[in-house]
């Protein structure tokens, strides 16, 4: 197989990736020091993941959080139990935030909806209104013509 080489970084590159960790903690910090109040909650559940991400009301993105990111692999990232963690991992980021009240928004058909609604209010965060804006197909698309023999 031959020898393996490691990649080392120098001093430089290692004090500009600081830089920049350094540039995303200030700019949380700086979107904690203007205390929001209320903020919308977007949950995306799908047959193979649930995706919940926290926003501001004018829809900028604070935070998200999948079940993949918070420890989930395979199919047991479709359970309710990992939506249920994920919506806890971003009721901890409304905390540190100051969001106390959220519009939720729900978006699919998977098993992880409602417990992560329940498990958000369960944490202490007031639900100001619950909207479901799964996509419905009302007439689907044109269907081929028919086949001749």
């Amino acid at each position: 197989m031959g020898k393996k080489r490691i990649i080392q970084q120098t001093e430089e590159e290692l004090l500009k990736e600081g830089e920049s960790v350094d540039a995303k903690v200030k700019k949380e910090v700086q979107v904690g020091s203007q205390k929001i109040k209320e903020g919308k909650v977007f949950i995306s559940s799908s047959y193979n993941n649930t995706i919940i991400t926290l926003s501001d009301l004018k829809g900028n993105v604070l935070a998200w959080r999948t079940a993949g990111s918070v420890g989930f692999k395979g199919t047991k990232k479709a359970t309710p139990f990992a939506a249920s963690k994920v919506a806890e991992a971003i009721a901890q980021m409304a905390e540190k935030l100051g969001i106390e009240k959220m519009e939720v928004e729900v978006k699919g058909i998977g098993s992880g909806r409602e417990s992560a609604i329940r498990s958000l209010a369960a944490r202490g965060i007031e639900i100001l209104s619950i909207k479901d804006t799964t996509p419905i197909p009302h007439n689907g698309g044109r269907s081929p013509k028919v086949r001749r023999v």
